[in-house]
């Protein structure tokens, strides 16, 4: 499988799980201790390193390092806006549209070099 794509593949398995590490315990686990909601948000986390790890390995033999970074931003933020609508309720802002409208800039300068190859 091409590098990338499997990069892309375990970048978007592993955020699944950080987001879920991040900010589930805000909706299920409000009323427990917060160190209560830190370790079952460690033991998550724990999954999401064993596929962040190789993601970045693998990406690292193709990209660099702030490519893999803008990579992970922008999967971060396509993973995290469904969760935060559809699982915590929290509604779209504007502001928000326009905050992830810069974001393909980003992706631009950061791969402009490959782009132009």
């Amino acid at each position: 499988m091409n590098p990338i794509v499997l990069t892309v593949v375990l970048l978007v398995c592993s955020n699944v799980f950080m987001t879920f590490a991040w900010y589930a315990h805000l909706k299920e686990m409000n009323n427990k201790l917060w160190l209560v909601a830190a370790l079952l948000s460690w033991v998550i986390a724990l999954f999401e390193y064993l596929l962040q790890v190789p993601a970045n390995r693998i990406g690292h033999t193709v990209l660099s390092v702030g490519q893999l970074k803008i990579l992970q931003e922008v999967i971060t933020l396509c993973v995290f806006v469904p969760f935060s609508v559809f699982y915590l309720k929290e509604p779209i802002k504007q502001d928000y549209l326009w905050a992830g409208l810069c974001l393909p800039g980003a992706v631009y300068f950061v791969f402009r070099s490959k782009f132009a190859s």
